[in-house]
């Protein structure tokens, strides 16, 4: 069969017999196609993974595939032995992207536990909601991370055991990881303990923010996530059947770089999960630094990058002055938020070899969905692609009829990676999950007459800053909580670099002192979410004729004042 079309593509992978063959399944009782080939759990990724092969890089030091294997499977024995995880129960991990991340998530889910990916960038209070939201019976995490740990009120402070990484100086005196696996390595080599997940149990638990009130956790079995990670290999190969002439064979080891934070779905399955099956060396930074990348891209020959579009424009910019040779790359692949079509432009002129690509998943999808890269992406640079193999969408309007082509409404999606529903949150799952294992998105698209999606808008009050979720409601009761606000309105402020960011309207008898509130809102929120852009008014705030806040014009008389024009 000749391949002309990704659709032909996809027919000719996926038949009976081939690597990526598909066949009928179901995951939560809901009918999908699922890989027949793929590992049943990721403890069988990790364990068909295990090389000699370089795979976590972070400053000075290297670790192979089969050294994070027995690190993991040590710290394993210790989960078990020592703190009684059984199968389902849940594992705190709050770091930067050291490697201890790594084999920590790899021991919580080859033994059956839940992977609590925790934000790292949350402040006590937060933490302290999901710490107790979760009910994770132990915390990993580094001196950052406990130090706003012991910051919880007394009354706040959930009952946890806590595991310090990489500090000696740590408050309430938690077990140290490296002594813990010190203590182990005199034990010699252990096994990864019999204690072993099946293919439909929880395997994690990340927090995504919703429109109001606190994030919700999104849990996610074995199936789905593997399903993904599948599923970006098989567009891969599409992507390369499709090329004129195949690629030449790459001169060394694939080798990625790590910059979006592990507690994100891009940063954990894109990134980190996605370079088992790859062989791929997984090069980690303390924190984003482009000149810091373009160096690192040069010494450690990295052939891809998967960052939201502020990163990746970052690396453009850097590209376009610097003398680092960054000839290496072959792909810089977007994910979290959309990129402006000047930056897709940008990153072919700027690399030598490198092609742009992008997405459009969602935690609840495993960061898959739809996909584009290449000279469709450049053809088409405000599309977040065509379907994943493995997920289906459709267009409604308001009243639940399916739209055709060009027409827009609300975007649902169903398929193999659909998480299993929000942690503790039936009342969320009712209002997420249609009949048929159709789940609503929040995102208002349409799709072409050639199934390109396009995101134009989304029914969600949020602000996706640099591929963060922040919602609106959190941070408007926040900001209530100041004793000189009576109405607050946020919304989001177009940006350059970050996409959007926050801002926000208050309403108060007098003035709020900006320094001072910026300080108030420090001790309830994560940085990132603190307004940027803040307007103050003496007089109420506009409401419609329903007697809600009128967010609209608000946002438009903001952006007007800050010279921002709206698209």
């Amino acid at each position: 069969m000749s391949i002309k079309t990704r659709a032909d593509a996809i027919a000719q992978f996926t038949a009976p017999g081939e690597a990526f063959e598909l066949v009928p399944g179901q995951v939560f009782g809901r009918p999908c196609v699922q890989f027949k080939n793929a590992p049943p759990t990721l403890r069988d990724l990790f364990e068909d993974s295990r090389s000699e092969l370089p795979f976590i890089i972070y400053e000075e030091q290297r670790l192979t595939f089969e050294d994070a294997y027995q690190l993991s499977a040590q710290f394993a024995n210790i989960l078990v032995r020592d703190y009684g995880i059984k199968k389902g129960d849940r594992v705190a991990i709050s770091m930067r992207n050291y490697p201890e991340w790594i084999y920590a998530f790899m021991a919580t889910t080859s033994i059956g536990g839940i992977a609590v990916a925790m934000n790292s960038l949350w402040q006590p209070d937060e933490m302290a909601y999901g710490l107790k939201d979760s009910g994770a019976k132990v915390l990993v995490a580094d001196a950052e991370r406990l130090e706003r740990f012991a910051q919880i009120s007394d009354q706040d402070r959930p009952n946890i055991k806590t595991i310090a990484v990489r500090t000696t100086e740590y408050p309430d005196s938690p077990e140290l990881l490296g002594l813990l696996l010190e203590q182990a390595r005199t034990e010699g080599q252990l096994p990864m303990p019999e204690q072993s997940p099946e293919p439909e149990d929880d395997a994690t638990l990340l927090y995504t923010s919703g429109s109001t009130g606190y994030p919700k956790g999104v849990t996610s079995c074995h199936v789905n996530v593997i399903s993904a990670l599948m599923s970006w290999e098989l567009d891969q190969k599409c992507g390369i059947a499709l090329l004129p002439e195949p690629p030449p064979e790459l001169e060394h080891q694939a080798a990625t770089l790590l910059a979006v934070p592990l507690f994100h779905a891009t940063g954990s399955h894109a990134v980190y999960l996605a370079s088992y099956r790859h062989q791929r060396k997984l090069v980690s930074m303390y924190k984003w630094d482009a000149a810091k990348a373009a160096e690192l891209i040069e010494a450690e020959k990295i052939t891809s990058f998967i960052a939201p579009a502020a990163m990746t424009g970052d690396l453009v910019q850097e590209a376009q002055r610097t003398q680092a040779d960054l000839s290496s790359m072959i792909s810089v692949g977007g994910g979290g938020a959309p990129r402006a079509p000047e930056q897709v432009r940008n990153i072919e002129q700027s690399f030598a070899k490198a092609l742009p690509g992008t997405g459009w998943g969602m935690t609840e999808t495993n960061a898959i969905g739809t996909s584009i890269a290449g000279q469709d992406y450049l053809g088409r640079p405000e599309s977040s692609g065509r379907c994943s193999a493995v997920m289906e969408l459709k267009i409604i309007d308001e009243n639940g009829a399916p739209l055709g082509p060009g027409e827009r409404g609300e975007l649902l999606i169903r398929g193999t990676s659909v998480f299993r529903g929000y942690w503790n949150r039936p009342d969320a799952d009712a209002e997420t999950f249609l009949d048929e294992g159709w789940m609503r998105t929040g995102d208002v698209a349409y799709l072409d007459e050639e199934a390109f999606l396009f995101i134009v808008d989304r029914i969600k009050d949020l602000v996706i800053r640099g591929g963060e979720n922040i919602g609106c409601g959190e941070v408007e009761a926040a900001l209530l909580e100041h004793p000189k606000v009576s109405e607050a309105s946020v919304y989001a402020v177009p940006d350059d670099r970050l996409g959007e960011e926050v801002g926000a309207t208050i309403y108060g008898e007098e003035p709020v002192d900006e320094e001072e509130l910026q300080g108030f809102l420090a001790e309830r929120l994560a940085r990132f979410k603190i307004p940027k852009h803040l307007q103050q008014t003496q007089d109420p705030l506009p409401r419609t004729a329903s007697g809600k806040i009128f967010k609209r014009q608000l946002r438009e008389d903001a952006c007007k004042d800050l010279g921002i024009a709206l698209s």
